[in-house]
C-alpha cells in the first residue's frame, strides 16, 4: 500500500473527484481531502491518496504530476510520514497567564461610610 501526497487542488474538488481521477491507475483504497477546521470546513487545497498496488502507486504519481483536475495541475508526490512532535511542556507554554494585577484592587478606592 503507498500513500500519495496530491498538491494544488481545486476547492471545488471532492474526495469522490479525487478518488476517481486515481482508479485509472489502480485500487483506490481512500482519497482524503484535508480540511481548515477554522476557516468554515474550506479545503486547504491538498490531500492524499492510498492505492492498494505500490507499482500503480508510482505510475499515477509518474502520468498525473501536472496533469489538470478541474482545471488546476496537480502537483503530486510520494507521502512523507509526518515527524512526531514532543508534548508540550505546560511550564513552558504560550498564553494564558493572566498578566498582573490591576491598580486599585477589590476595594480600595472605596470610603467606608460607618
Amino acid at each position: 500500500m503507498k500513500k500519495i501526497f496530491v498538491g494544488n487542488l481545486s476547492w471545488k474538488t471532492t474526495e469522490e473527484d479525487l478518488k476517481k481521477h486515481f482508479e485509472k491507475y489502480g485500487k483506490v483504497i481512500s482519497a482524503k481531502i484535508v480540511i481548515d477546521k477554522n476557516d468554515q470546513n474550506k479545503s486547504k487545497g491538498f490531500g492524499f491518496v492510498e492505492m492498494e498496488d505500490a507499482e500503480a502507486a508510482e505510475t499515477a504519481i509518474r502520468e498525473l504530476n501536472g496533469a489538470p483536475l478541474l482545471d488546476r495541475p496537480l502537483r503530486i508526490s510520494l507521502a512523507q510520514e509526518r515527524e512526531q512532535r514532543p508534548p508540550r511542556d505546560r511550564d513552558n507554554s504560550y498564553g494564558g497567564g493572566g498578566g498582573g494585577s490591576r491598580s486599585g484592587g477589590y476595594g480600595q478606592g472605596r470610603r467606608s461610610t460607618m
